[in-house]
C-alpha cells in the first residue's frame, strides 16, 4: 500500500507538473518521498519483505523519483525556448533514462549495503525538482533557467552522477562508533546550517553540499 502510494502520488505529480501547478508537485514529491522511506521500514518491522517489494519499490520509484526529474527538466528547456518544443528539450528525459538504469543496477548490486554507488533517485529529484522550485517561487537559480546550456549540461551531470562509480552517503549505521560516522555527521550538521540560512532556496544546495561531503570522504565510505 505505501509503495502504491509512492507511485499513485509521483503520477498525479507528473500531471501536475505539466499543468504548470508546480506547487502541487511538491507536495507529491513529499508524499512520495515519505511513503518510500516507510515502505521499507514497515516491511520490515512487519517481517513482510519480499523480492515482491523490492521490485515494486524500484517501479513506483521509477515514476516518483524518475519520470518527475526527467519531466522537471523538460519543461524547464520549453519554458526557455520561444519556440514551443525545440528538439533539445527531450534530452531532458535523459534523466529519466539514466534514473532507470540506476535503479535497475541498485537492485542487482549486493555492495551498497551502508552506501550508495553513485546519486540515488530520491535526491536527484531533490537537487533537480528543488532548484526548478527555488525558480518559480522567487527567480532563485535564475541564471541556470536562462541558459539553455547551463540546463544541458546540468542533465548531462545528473544522469552521470545518477550511475557514477563515486560513493555516496547513505545514512545507515554498522557501528555506533564517532569515527566511524564522521560523514554522516558532517553531512547532517551542514544541512542543517543550510537550510537555516536559505530556507527553501537551501534544498537543491543541500543535495549538493551531499555530493561534496560524500566525495570529501570517499575513503571511509564503505
Amino acid at each position: 500500500m505505501f509503495t502504491l502510494g509512492n507511485l499513485f502520488s509521483g503520477c498525479i505529480g507528473a500531471v501536475h507538473l505539466v499543468l504548470g501547478d508546480y506547487q502541487v508537485t511538491a507536495i507529491c514529491i513529499v508524499i512520495s518521498l515519505v511513503l518510500d522511506f516507510f515502505d521499507g521500514f514497515i516491511a520490515r518491522a512487519l517481517k513482510s519483505n519480499s523480492n515482491l517489494g523490492i521490485q515494486l519499490d524500484s517501479l513506483a520509484d521509477m515514476v516518483s523519483f524518475g519520470f518527475i526529474p526527467g519531466l522537471t527538466m523538460f519543461v524547464a528547456l520549453a519554458q526557455n525556448s520561444h519556440t514551443g518544443f525545440p528538439w533539445y528539450c527531450y534530452l531532458g528525459f535523459l534523466i529519466t533514462a539514466f534514473s532507470c538504469l540506476r535503479l535497475a543496477i541498485f537492485n542487482l548490486d549486493e555492495d551498497q549495503k551502508y552506501y550508495f554507488k553513485g546519486l540515488n533517485t530520491p535526491s536527484n529529484t531533490i537537487l533537480i525538482f528543488g532548484l526548478y522550485y527555488a525558480f518559480k517561487e522567487n527567480q532563485s537559480f535564475v541564471f541556470l533557467f536562462n541558459n539553455t546550456s547551463f540546463l544541458l549540461g546540468l542533465t548531462v551531470i545528473s544522469s552521470w552522477l545518477l550511475v557514477s562509480p563515486v560513493k555516496m552517503i547513505a545514512m545507515k549505521f554498522k557501528s555506533m562508533k564517532l569515527q566511524d560516522n564522521y560523514p554522516k555527521l558532517a553531512l547532517l550538521i551542514g544541512a542543517v546550517i543550510i537550510l537555516i540560512i536559505f530556507k527553501a532556496v537551501g534544498i537543491p544546495m543541500v543535495i549538493m553540499y551531499y555530493i561534496l561531503v560524500s566525495i570529501i570522504f570517499q575513503k571511509q565510505l564503505n
